[in-house]
């Protein structure tokens, strides 16, 4: 496997302490081994940097085998890098400032180093953050990239590999977007992790699994901006919400703040970079518990065994983003090339980042066009609000041609924008409240088994059982009410009430019929009958020995029935014969009494109820 010069540079400056002590004269050294073999690996040093400058100079004109070239050169150096920190006399520090020189170099020679980032076996892709003067930070940020044997951990660790393969299937969108994402936020970002020496494939991987790069991003527990501070954390952090604006949308910002928090976790944690990152997610108080004084491992059973899921999740997906962002070609990977540097423009017309964005259109081969780097760059911005002339928006330095040409205020596509922006869908209008029915008496009832919320509503005199929902806080659509259940039963208004209080108590006998039974009572009305006992319809049925509630009625007046009498029908029997016989006129009166429906059939047998009607 070819080793990097980052990984080089983690081992051979672990190393230089024991190997080249200050104290030690280089020229004692050098007499041992001979000045020949330090010369021979200050030689190649110098061999493998013109082969890397060429590299990068060849890659920068898209020559194909760029790739390859790179690789070579880094390989020359590793190796001359190795033999350096096993050979006494051999100056570390001349590898610190190689690997200085060749960090400058592809900025300077390669071109823009964010067009870089992701080609063809680019081994350093990513790792850009400019190493910095003094070794012992150079070898930190060195050390924290390889996360002290971060490619061992890659080649062993089932959950990292597992978190590489996530990345690069289900969610190879998201770490796509990210990318893109962070090129544009990149001027914004990385300058607070180069200032805390910390690498930027860790600010990229922290950022992928947080937000995918979208400034505005809020999580369901409160977590906002692209790398998701929780307000009492970003408070912590010095940022505030200020005229209006939170703090944590500003990608600088919180960039400043979370390097901050990183660094001082690092030194919590001896540079332990998983369970810094752990704390990050789960809280520095949570974790530091967990890893105890002696700083257990995060891999660690009583650690990693005692996370939350979502903590055991987070750490290996944020190594494995900022693996592949350091060595995309080996995973088959093809970030695209971005043109990340910064520009800005002065609005021309009026317009909001909504009209911007229809005016760019795909200015530039930007498929999903411009609005999330628009926002991204513009955080404090409602992208519906339109900001007059002359105001002053970032925007990356190549869209500057396209905004004063596309965007122009005589251009067909700023007319376009104007016309959807204006565009607004008719308006909805809430239809009137509906007028509330006035409550008088309220009264308790305790719902009994067999109740329904329609039964007591008729039983206690109210027209409308939402009334009694209304009142007791029922949920529609069931307004499920259970026995033993205390209501309240307002007495409403809106329709006149029933006469409930001569309500009395009916068992009910083989043969009769609810029709009977409300002529027997002079009800002119059985559905009261059947409201007040929530029968249902269309059968209404009543079974004998059955106990109905039977409300007195004001609907009519009330049929003499103290004087009603029972026949038992003879054979040869009809009801005609009956009525006349006893009286009674109105043929229907006997039928309603006795529950019978037209053609008003009668058996011998039969017991009739004969009500005592007027004669006609």
């Amino acid at each position: 496997m070819t080793i990097t010069l980052a990984a080089l540079i983690a081992v051979a400056l672990s190393g230089c302490a024991s190997v080249n002590s200050p104290v030690q004269g280089a020229s004692g050294n050098i007499a041992q081994v001979g000045a020949s073999k330090v010369g021979a690996i200050y030689t190649a040093l110098d061999q493998g940097v013109r082969s890397y400058q060429a590299a990068l100079a060849a890659q920068h004109r898209d020559d194909p085998g760029a790739g390859q070239a790179i690789l070579n050169a880094l390989d020359q150096v590793s190796t001359a890098a190795q033999s350096c920190a096993g050979t006494p006399g051999c100056d570390m520090q001349r590898v610190s400032a190689t690997y200085d020189h060749m960090m400058h170099l592809r900025e300077h020679v390669g071109g823009d180093r964010a067009a870089l980032v992701g080609t063809d076996a680019d081994a350093l892709a990513g790792e850009s953050s400019p190493v910095l003067q003094v070794v012992p930070q150079s070898q930190r940020a060195v050390a924290l990239l390889k996360n002290g044997g971060l490619s061992d951990l890659v080649a062993n660790n089932d959950a990292v590999k597992a978190a590489i393969e996530e990345w690069l299937t289900q969610m190879r969108g998201q770490l796509m977007s990210s990318f893109v994402n962070y090129q544009f936020l990149r001027a914004e970002m990385e300058p607070a992790y180069h200032k805390a020496g910390l690498p930027e494939a860790l600010l990229f991987g922290i950022m992928a699994k947080e937000s995918a790069g979208k400034v505005h991003a809020v999580s369901r527990a409160g977590a906002a901006g692209p790398l998701q501070f929780m307000p009492a954390t970003a408070a912590q952090y010095g940022l505030k919400v200020v005229n209006g604006f939170d703090q944590r949308f500003d990608p600088r910002m919180e960039a400043l703040a979370n390097a901050e928090f990183i660094n001082q976790q690092l030194k919590a944690f001896n540079d332990n970079l998983e369970l810094t990152l752990a704390a990050y997610n789960g809280g520095p108080g949570f974790i530091g518990r967990l890893a105890g004084p002696a700083d257990a491992s995060f891999w660690s059973p009583q650690v990693y065994n005692a996370l939350p899921p979502e903590t055991r999740e987070y750490v290996p997906m944020v190594l494995a983003a900022a693996w592949l962002f350091l060595h995309p070609d080996r995973y088959n990977l093809k970030f695209p090339r971005i043109d990340g540097v910064p520009g800005q423009v002065s609005l021309l017309a009026p317009a909001s980042l909504s009209e911007l964005t229809v005016c760019l259109g795909q200015a530039g081969g930007m498929q999903d066009g411009w609005f999330r780097t628009l926002r991204n760059l513009n955080p404090q911005l409602d992208p519906q609000a339109v900001q007059p002339a002359g105001t002053s928006l970032r925007i990356p330095k190549q869209l500057e041609g396209a905004y004063a040409s596309e965007c122009a205020p005589n251009s067909r596509w700023t007319a376009l924008a104007d016309t959807l922006h204006a565009a607004a869908p008719p308006p909805v209008w809430a239809a009137p409240p509906m007028p509330r029915r006035e409550m008088v008496a309220v009264r308790r009832y305790q719902v009994r088994p067999g109740d329904t919320l329609n039964g007591i509503a008729q039983h206690l005199g109210c027209a409308d059982p939402l009334d009694i929902a209304r009142a007791n806080h029922l949920r529609a659509p069931s307004y499920m009410i259970r026995p033993g259940m205390d209501l309240r039963v307002p007495a409403c208004g809106g329709m006149p009430q029933r006469d409930m209080t001569a309500a009395r108590s009916y068992r009910v006998q083989p043969g009769d019929t609810l029709n009977g039974i409300a002529q027997h009572f002079g009800c002119a009305d059985p559905m009261d009958i059947a409201r007040a006992n929530d029968l249902s319809a269309p059968a209404y049925m009543i079974k004998p020995g059955m106990d109905l509630r039977v409300p007195a009625c004001r609907t009519m007046a009330q049929r003499d029935v103290a004087a009603a009498r029972t026949y038992h029908v003879q054979p040869g029997d009809t009801l005609n014969g009956i009525a006349q016989r006893f009286g009674c006129q109105d043929v229907a009166s006997i039928a309603q009494a006795n529950g019978l429906g037209a053609p008003y059939l009668i058996t011998a047998g039969m017991e009739l109820r004969l009500p005592s009607c007027r004669r006609g």
